[in-house]
């Protein structure tokens, strides 16, 4: 079940806010520039299935998002416990960064925390299959799918040249672990 809580930065065990209601949780990230949204989508593929498999069968979806966000390409994202590079891979994912256009994901299967870093608060967001969340260009933010990572997500860019991280050196990940 996705969810959210919120935490001041500077108490990690004490969440201020913790909802597993999907408007709550849309509500409290929009305030935050972060778009969430829950798809009831008919598309119904397998964790096995190809890239170009999930790109075709989300098209029409895909088509009408990057229209809206002016983006140019999408891609797909896996990650799966036996990736003989999980543990580098995560480690990437997990330390604060940036982007310098909008993070847009949309969950196909499993599920991870995409943790944004705004305004002396830290808003963890599970997401899982079914959620769209887009976080805004220059959110300070990691994302964290657990030791076991599980997950296949599309990848919307405007940048063609795709998933480009500014790491700032802070390691405010290691103080909020997800549980």
């Amino acid at each position: 079940m996705s969810g959210l809580k919120i935490f001041e930065d500077a108490k990690p065990k004490a969440a201020i806010v913790s909802t597993t209601d999907v408007d709550v949780i849309a509500r409290e990230l929009s305030a935050i520039g972060v778009q969430f949204e829950r798809w009831e989508s008919p598309v119904s593929l397998s964790p096995d299935d190809s890239a170009e498999v999930i790109l075709n069968a989300y098209k029409p979806y895909l088509d009408q998002l990057m229209g809206a966000k002016g983006a140019g390409s999408a891609d797909v994202v896996k990650l799966t416990p036996d990736n003989p590079n999980v543990a580098a891979l995560r480690q990437k994912f997990l330390a604060e960064h940036i982007h310098t256009e909008d993070e847009i994901r949309f969950f196909v299967h499993g599920s991870g925390h995409f943790v944004m870093h705004v305004n002396d608060r830290v808003y963890d967001a599970f997401c899982e299959r079914g959620d769209l969340i887009s976080v805004p260009a220059n959110t300070k933010h990691w994302f964290d799918a657990g030791e076991k990572p599980f997950f296949t997500a599309l990848r919307v860019f405007t940048d063609t040249s795709g998933w480009v991280a500014h790491f700032t050196g802070d390691n405010i990940s290691e103080r909020f672990p997800v549980a």
